[in-house]
């Protein structure tokens, strides 16, 4: 019989403990589930972008006979891009331009107006101050299309219907937005902070505008982007709002260059529903650019301005 001897000092290579092994494979049992769902979730978001951006390098005789997930034999994006800046004289690039305006004129203006409104809800107490916020609440039950009807009859009496007020000024009341921003001030605003300020002299306005905005700034950003992408995508409201082509937002021009497509009206070209799909990609480039260049104000300054109690 034959034995083995282990120096002192120096322990022998043993096998993983079975409990630890099953463990493990239990918990890689239990992610392939969840990693297949993140993959469909994954697939589901980004296959339209990658049709919308496959479809855009067609003719409208390729978008019907060609595969829809593949390119056709002659791409011609360039020549799409051309002919959707230059259809009816160029009207496209003042839909976009229109569309611009309205959008960071209302997620600015509402941006603001949420904080403001959320910093007063978390900060100060008043008489009626739980039932205002709780009717704030109630009004982020309320669909937009439900007071599109309601919001057009009150700005025909004013007579604001057809201009870019019947556009902005709707898209500035962001009840969900007060909401938000009420939760991020109650806990990104110390309270100590507001109290220093206040014995050092500052009036609530510099108090707001100087300090507590700037703590607020992610939550702000984040009302922001909100209302930049339900402005930018509005549809509804500006169809019935404008009546004026070279006030309509890019939601409009493009769905009535897709009613003319469709119905062979006026001016329409063969080509007309291959532009109407380029144009569709074009308009959702200034919401991927804006996503980019603010996401990192959701990852900065969460806890800035804390101080310890």
């Amino acid at each position: 019989m034959t034995t083995t001897t282990t120096p002192a000092g120096i322990t022998p290579k043993t096998a993983a403990p079975v409990p630890a092994v099953r463990a493990k494979e239990r918990r890689a049992r239990r992610s392939t589930p969840l990693t297949i769902a993140m993959l469909a979730a994954l697939a589901y978001f980004l296959l339209p972008l990658c049709w919308l951006l496959i479809a855009s390098t067609k003719s409208t005789q390729d978008l019907f006979t060609s595969f829809g997930l593949w390119f056709s034999d002659a791409p011609q994006l360039l020549a799409n891009l051309k002919e959707t800046f230059a259809q009816d004289d160029g009207v496209f690039l003042r839909w976009l331009l229109n569309t611009v305006v309205y959008a960071a004129v209302s997620a600015v203006g509402a941006a603001l107006l949420a904080a403001a409104g959320g910093y007063g809800f978390a900060k100060f107490r008043f008489r009626g101050d739980r039932a205002a916020f709780n009717l704030v609440l109630g009004a982020v039950m309320v669909p937009t299309t439900a007071l599109a009807i309601p919001t057009y009859l009150v700005f025909a009496q004013a007579g604001l219907v057809n201009t870019p007020w019947a556009v902005i000024l709707p898209s500035l009341v962001n009840p969900f937005g007060l909401y938000l921003m009420r939760i991020y001030a109650a806990d990104a605003v110390p309270d100590s902070l507001l109290e220093a300020a206040r014995l050092d002299g500052a009036g609530e306005a510099r108090i707001f505008f100087r300090i507590a905005l700037r703590l607020l700034a992610p939550g702000l950003v984040t009302v922001l982007l909100f209302t930049l992408v339900a402005t930018w995508n509005n549809y509804f409201l500006p169809l019935i709002m404008l009546n004026d082509p070279d006030l309509y937002p890019v939601t409009v021009g493009l769905a009535s260059w897709a009613a003319r497509a469709q119905n062979g009206g006026a001016g329409a070209s063969s080509d007309m529903l291959a532009l109407v799909v380029t144009g569709s990609l074009i308009s959702i480039v200034p919401l991927v650019v804006a996503f980019l260049m603010l996401q990192r104000y959701w990852q900065s300054g969460l806890a800035s301005g804390g101080v310890k109690q």
